[in-house]
């Protein structure tokens, strides 16, 4: 039950669900979450370890890159009922929208000091 407590207690959080539902689209770095959410960087780099601590995402270095993206292929039996059913939540949610365009219009390259 613990397991599945940490997992739901990460997902409490609107701007953890916000990333979530922005790396359905892509995968993303530290600075495009950011320029997204307009939240300090050092906040989302805490929300993202939250949700790394309970396996709804990876992390993966390229180049001088650290994108994260949602964790398809984990093993762990919530996780991976979760991350499926939590594609049909919210999408029609006017801040989901909204964050969905901007990732798509996001470049790392004009927003990271990397």
């Amino acid at each position: 039950m613990r397991d599945l407590i940490k997992i739901f207690k990460a997902l409490s959080d609107r701007n953890r669900l916000r990333i979530l539902k922005m790396l359905e689209i892509k995968p993303l770095c530290v600075c495009e979450i950011t320029e997204v959410l307009q939240l300090a960087a050092s906040t989302v780099s805490k929300h993202l370890s939250l949700l790394r601590d309970v396996n709804l995402i990876m992390d993966e270095k390229e180049g001088k890159w650290v994108n994260y993206r949602l964790n398809r292929q984990e093993a762990d039996k919530y996780v991976k009922k979760l991350l499926p059913e939590m594609i049909l939540w919210l999408s029609s949610d006017p801040t989901i929208l909204k964050d969905r365009d901007k990732v798509k219009s996001v470049d790392r390259h004009k927003i990271c000091s990397g």
